[in-house]
């Protein structure tokens, strides 16, 4: 079975939560999330990552997209979460925290504005694309498949 990776669309006003990565000199975002572990269902995998990387509590989430990154990072399942409020705090005994301790690879979760989505930096350009469309045309209501690395959403289909 591949890996199975959750991954968080939090909104904020006008501004979408990320992680800022900075990895050994290469600034990028991504989404906030990380892996499904063995027993646990995707729902408790994305709040125990919320969790541990922003210290956020969500409200109500939705399954808006799967995209199969190949390896290593296998399927990944994007959910748009409900913010209900609070800043993101990356915590000291996370993985992403022990990591940044050691200083040449960082992790830092923020805010970044909605505005400056299209010119950022981010992994998985085809999720950037899907979330740019969405806020455009809404969310779609069943899971879309994102082709992975793909730069066109008119690619986007539904999943069965």
């Amino acid at each position: 079975m591949s890996h199975q990776a959750v991954r968080a669309i939090v909104i904020n006003g006008d501004k979408l939560l990320v992680m800022h990565r900075d990895k050994f000199g290469r600034q990028y975002y991504t989404l906030v999330g990380g892996g499904v572990d063995v027993g646990e269902d995707q729902e408790t995998a994305l709040r125990r990552e919320l969790r541990e990387e922003t210290g956020l509590e969500v409200g109500q989430v939705h399954h808006v997209f799967t995209e199969d990154a190949g390896d290593p990072y296998g399927v990944q399942y994007i959910y748009r979460c409900e913010y209900k409020g609070g800043e993101p705090v990356l915590s000291p005994d996370s993985d992403e925290g022990k990591i940044t301790a050691l200083g040449q690879n960082f992790y830092q979760p923020e805010w970044l504005p909605l505005k400056d989505l299209p010119q950022a930096t981010f992994l998985s350009e085809s999720v950037k694309h899907a979330i740019l469309d969405s806020l455009q045309h809404g969310f779609p209501d069943a899971p879309q498949a994102l082709a992975w690395k793909d730069q066109s959403v008119a690619s986007l289909e539904p999943i069965d």
